[in-house]
């Protein structure tokens, strides 16, 4: 009787992070210089596909060259931002939930919100297509009315938010 072999797990998916990862982390909580087992991490998690950003994070970043920047051009794969063009479907879903929302929102607010040069609206898009968690610091405010936060955004298409820390916990890696 042949032996029958269970399939291989699949990979764990990846995480997609805002550009807040990487500014507070070098600004506030991880300095590169004082901490580099976080950034080795942060690398190691990036070149094994289970870290992920998108264009419009890279463009956020590289606005103002400094140390961060050349740390992530030594350090992440080259397919680490992935290219939003891939997701304009689910992008006119987020930024027509956007203008939906628009007895509660100031009208700046949303227009702010769907700027093609903001990473935020599609970042909850790309996390939508693909199905995966998106890793930001921003925080649920669905009161304020004159910004979208991004888990406020996530909430209405059942995309998970965590910070730091707690994707780290959910990973189960520490450093």
């Amino acid at each position: 009787m042949p032996t029958l072999r269970k399939p291989a797990p699949a990979p764990p998916r990846p995480y997609v992070i805002d550009s807040n990862f990487f500014l507070q982390a070098h600004k506030l909580h991880y300095p590169i210089d004082v901490t580099p087992g976080f950034w080795a991490k942060v690398s190691s998690l990036a070149t094994q596909g289970r870290l992920i950003s998108i264009d419009k994070v890279r463009d956020e970043l590289y606005t103002n060259p400094d140390a961060l920047t050349n740390w992530m051009d030594s350090n992440l794969p080259g397919n680490f931002f992935k290219d939003t063009n891939t997701v304009l479907a689910d992008y006119g879903r987020v930024c027509a939930w956007a203008v939906s929302m628009n007895t509660h929102y100031k009208e700046s607010a949303i227009n702010k919100f769907m700027e093609a040069d903001e990473a935020d609206a599609f970042l909850v898009s790309y996390a939508l297509t693909h199905g995966l968690t998106l890793i930001t610091h921003e925080t649920s405010n669905p009161a304020r009315q004159s910004a979208i936060k991004i888990p406020d955004a996530c909430a209405p298409f059942g995309v998970s938010c965590l910070n730091t820390i707690q994707m780290f916990r959910a990973m189960g890696e520490t450093f």
